[in-house]
């Protein structure tokens, strides 16, 4: 984190992925879950909004793992675009030039895997929600 992060009173993080269907969302939930400073908040968003159904598969192994991503998923908007001080990609198929006015933007790339194509999804889904935690966890660390 930078000195111009520091300073900021309040952390705004925007977590970005493909449709908002998973692993913007695991990202979220945990965040909002773990931070004890409840002037950092986050929220999520997809790219595209062609998916207005969350996988049963993510949503249970989620759940077991203490992580609520229910809920429908949301498309990126200008609002969202103002609110944040911070954007988060939490996959490896979105390009920042994907977002309007990325230029402008602090945007941060975590380049995790879509778990579509696996061999083994669920196993796949699992490992791909404790890499998002143990990103989150760094970053909750980071802002204290």
């Amino acid at each position: 984190m930078d000195l111009a992060e520091r300073r900021i009173y309040k952390m705004k993080i925007l977590f970005i992925c493909k449709h908002n269907r998973f692993r913007s969302r695991v990202a979220t939930s945990f965040f909002n879950k773990i931070n004890k400073n409840k002037k950092n908040k986050a929220k999520g968003a997809g790219i595209y909004s062609d998916y207005s159904y969350l996988d049963k598969d993510e949503v249970k192994i989620s759940k077991e793992l203490g992580i609520d991503i229910r809920g429908k998923p949301k498309k990126i908007n200008s609002k969202l675009l103002k609110w944040q001080n911070r954007v988060i990609i939490v996959a490896d198929n979105v390009k920042k030039s994907q977002i309007k006015d990325y230029n402008k933007h602090k945007i941060t790339l975590w380049k995790i895997h879509d778990v579509d194509d696996a061999k083994d999804v669920k196993k796949a889904i699992k490992i791909t929600i404790k890499k998002i935690m143990k990103k989150v966890e760094r970053l909750v660390k980071e802002l204290r």
